[in-house]
């Protein structure tokens, strides 16, 4: 009986973990097929989507939208770099200031934890505005065509601040309290014994920050004018808006509207900008929800 028992446990086991299978591997085939989607439309030409939309499999190859963005190829890669350096400078520099922020809001012993907790939420409800924002920077912080107005003001934000206090919460206090009995001083408690610790709260900031750096083009548009400081999407938003111009101003002059590639650029220019974060993305997901988690329901 009991070897029966065992059998028909072990089949429903198995029969639960092929039904779950199948139910992930639809959705994962469902989560690929806007990406998919994107690099056929990218290679399709501009009268086959006006004629039959977008598609799979595209009737008609043509990489005409690739070659417009890749007309100026030097241009491309001197942006490339550009938003690749501020990513990483600005991701390094809000991951410092954030986490030493935040660990300083979730000291039990400091008196003003809580006062500066309120301050900093009290500015997610009220702000200068932009004019005053423009201003400081331009003016009193001469940030106006530099590349610090690019990664400098974004670093800090409440929100992560948050979360990652909450994440700080969640390490017991009891060990920030035997470090200081054995003389060590707060920089080194939080070097030395709360940075290890840190990584998934680590992991998941440094993907939001990373993603707000990389998608980020209205500074650029606002603060820089000099063309060779542009970061990559401000230039690709530019290229698509020229393309865009030429299209409608060569609307009444006997040139075929779809041989403008208004549409297929769209999707080529995705495909430009979103291969480096799916790449780095399988590197921290097994930190990214751990990070959140505990960040938000903790403390």
């Amino acid at each position: 009986m009991k070897i029966k028992r065992n059998t028909r446990i072990k089949r429903k086991a198995l029969s639960v973990q092929l039904i779950g299978g199948l139910i992930i591997g639809v959705f994962t085939i469902l989560a690929l097929y806007p990406f998919l989607l994107l690099i056929a439309g990218s290679v399709t030409s501009e009268a086959e989507i006006y004629k039959h939309g977008f598609s799979l499999f595209p009737r008609e190859l043509s990489f005409r939208a690739y070659e417009t963005l890749l007309r100026s190829p030097q241009k491309i890669i001197n942006a490339y770099g550009i938003t690749i350096l501020i990513t990483c400078l600005g991701t390094a520099l809000g991951l410092a200031v954030t986490s030493m922020t935040a660990y300083v809001l979730a000291c039990k012993d400091f008196k003003y934890a809580e006062k500066f907790a309120f301050f900093f939420y009290f500015t997610t409800l009220f702000s200068g505005g932009l004019v005053a924002y423009y201003i400081l920077l331009v003016r009193y912080l001469h940030f106006k065509n530099t590349i610090f107005v690019l990664f400098v003001p974004q670093c800090l934000s409440v929100f992560n601040i948050l979360i990652m206090r909450n994440f700080i919460k969640s390490i017991p206090h009891e060990l920030r309290e035997s470090a200081k009995i054995d003389g060590a001083n707060e920089f080194t408690i939080y070097l030395r014994l709360y940075l290890p610790l840190m990584g998934p709260s680590f992991a998941c900031i440094g993907l939001f920050l990373a993603l707000g750096y990389w998608n980020n083009w209205s500074a650029a548009m606002l603060y820089i004018d000099n063309d060779k400081l542009y970061p990559l999407q401000y230039l690709l938003y530019q290229m698509t808006s020229n393309v865009n111009f030429l299209a409608n101003a060569t609307a009444g002059s006997g040139v075929p509207m779809p041989e403008m590639p208004q549409q297929s650029i769209k999707l080529a220019m995705t495909v430009i900008t979103i291969g480096p974060i799916i790449l780095a993305y399988p590197f921290v997901q097994k930190y990214f929800v751990q990070g959140i988690t505990v960040g938000s329901v903790k403390g």
